[in-house]
């Protein structure tokens, strides 16, 4: 790649709330579709670690002999990333900063490229998707997957949540990103040269008491401690109030003896 490539902001941000949620994310249930891929000895690039639970699984996967190198954009979050993944006992693991419009890898370098919730913050995802291209190997495959914000949904009706979705899309494209990028991850892929494709989709659902506790408080605090309250405030998108009244939706939300909310995540494996 050369020339100056187009930015985007992290609409979360990475405040505590935030790494929260980031860090009940496993393999299992945010990787299960590439999981079928891996095998021991594997190179591996983990795009967007996060705080590294993904990773530390992957890692397992790949084996002692496999090579998994794990970048953010963030070193505060990659140093709680090789923590986890210090405390798990693996030492397959390498971690870097590096941003996914210029990787800093040989062309073919790994087996494997995989990135999880990445591509909605990227203001020109066909090009990140062409560097992933060019970094993995013949043969190897490119995995991401990316939520569908339009797609969520719940219940009960609770006009604030409607309101939180609305302020957080606007957000989101207004910081140069796509939140409805799940259902556009195979033209993406396709407009990025890969010969074969496969797409699919899986959900988050929480829908038991405690699922209801843990996803509604952390939106709550989210909503109102995190970079996405102020800055809906800060643009004009929503009166000073507004976050507080958001969040008190989402406990009113997870309090509901029959709350269910769930979201689609679109997802690819991309070869050739």
């Amino acid at each position: 790649m050369s020339g100056p490539q187009p930015a985007a902001v992290y609409t979360h941000g990475h405040q505590e709330a935030v790494l929260r949620s980031h860090r009940s994310r496993t393999a299992a249930d945010s990787a299960a579709y590439l999981l079928p891929e891996l095998r021991p000895g594997q190179a591996l690039l983990d795009i967007g670690c996060g705080p590294g639970t993904i990773t530390a699984d992957l890692a397992e996967l790949v084996g002692p002999d496999g090579r998994v190198v794990a970048v953010d954009t963030s070193a505060e979050v990659l140093e709680q990333a090789a923590g986890h993944v210090a405390a798990r006992g693996l030492s397959n693991v390498v971690f870097e900063r590096a941003d996914v419009r210029r990787l800093p890898y040989r062309d073919g370098e790994f087996d494997v490229v995989h990135a999880h919730q990445v591509l909605q913050h990227v203001a020109d995802p066909v090009a990140a998707l062409r560097e992933m291209r060019r970094v993995v190997a013949p043969g190897g495959v490119v995995a991401a997957r990316d939520v569908d914000y339009a797609s969520m949904t719940w219940f009960p009706e609770v006009p604030a949540l409607d309101r939180w979705l609305e302020l957080y899309r606007r957000t989101a494209r207004a910081n140069g990103g796509e939140p409805d990028a799940g259902r556009r991850l195979l033209s993406w892929a396709r407009a990025a040269g890969f010969a074969e494709v496969t797409a699919g989709a899986t959900t988050w659902t929480y829908a038991t008491p405690e699922q209801r506790a843990w996803w509604g408080g952390m939106w709550a605090d989210r909503v109102t401690g995190t970079a996405l309250g102020r800055t809906v405030v800060e643009r004009g998108y929503a009166d000073p109030g507004e976050p507080e009244l958001i969040a008190a939706g989402w406990r009113e939300w997870s309090t509901a003896g029959d709350g269910w909310f769930s979201m689609l995540h679109g997802e690819i494996l991309a070869r050739g």
